[in-house]
């Protein structure tokens, strides 16, 4: 009688030759994951310092029953570090204007994405005020100053890491510049002596501008990489 029990099964060339295809797709896919990955947990971090800086705002105004951050006392660089140290819970301090570490990491080792130097930490003089780093309890630094030589519109300018001093260190990456205007609005900074016709928030076609020509340009501004993640709603498109 015929055993009508008939096993299937694969061979081992079978075998073999399937567990090479999925290599070849997971060498080809797990790359960009990850990558893509990375990028939004760097945009989950940024987004969560907005908020934190935008509610810190927002409460300086209410505590001192004031209409801006002006009229509520923030005047000088003092006054923008009493308010980090009052409104945000720092673990740490850099408050020499010539020294950064271990806030952040040494400034030659920041870049842009061009792989050009990002010159984000030199504004210890007259012009564009003195600088003050801090690490809050995120593990993001910010170095907020107030520059002596622009209007309302850049209030406040801050450099933030959003994973301290780690790599990779890369503006628009991990480092991001944002300007703060009068009224406690913050969105991406233009370029020093730009359209002075500007006002925060940026429009969309004015974010896209800046950053074709400055975060994705040459030279060491730091300018439009933020202003785009925030027109393409807290995704690193680029």
């Amino acid at each position: 009688m015929l055993n009508s029990q008939r096993r299937f099964g694969f061979t081992l060339a079978e075998v073999l030759v399937t567990l090479g295809i999925i290599g070849v797709v997971s060498a080809m896919t797990v790359p960009s994951l990850m990558q893509n990955y990375q990028r939004q947990s760097y945009v989950t971090q940024l987004h969560k310092v907005y908020n934190e800086m935008q509610q810190a705002f927002e409460r300086y105004k209410s505590d001192n029953n004031a209409i801006n951050l002006r009229e509520a006392g923030m005047n000088d660089q003092t006054s923008v570090n009493n308010f980090v140290n009052t409104y945000f819970k720092v673990v740490n301090s850099c408050l020499d204007p010539n020294e950064i570490k271990p806030c952040f990491d040494n400034p030659e080792n920041y870049r842009k994405i061009s792989g050009e130097s990002a010159d984000a930490f030199d504004n210890n003089n007259e012009d564009e005020g003195t600088g003050m780093s801090f690490t809050l309890a995120s593990g993001a630094s910010i170095r907020p100053w107030k520059p002596n030589n622009r209007s309302d519109l850049t209030f406040i300018v801050a450099v933030v890491d959003v994973n301290g001093p780690k790599p990779p260190n890369i503006y628009g990456r991990d480092f991001f510049e944002m300007c703060i205007d009068v009224d406690g609005n913050i969105d991406g900074c233009f370029k020093s002596g730009g359209d002075a016709a500007m006002s925060l928030p940026l429009t969309t076609e004015q974010r896209e501008d800046l950053f074709n020509s400055y975060c994705l340009g040459g030279g060491n501004s730091l300018v439009g990489c933020f202003g785009k993640i925030l027109n393409d709603n807290w995704q690193m498109t680029y």
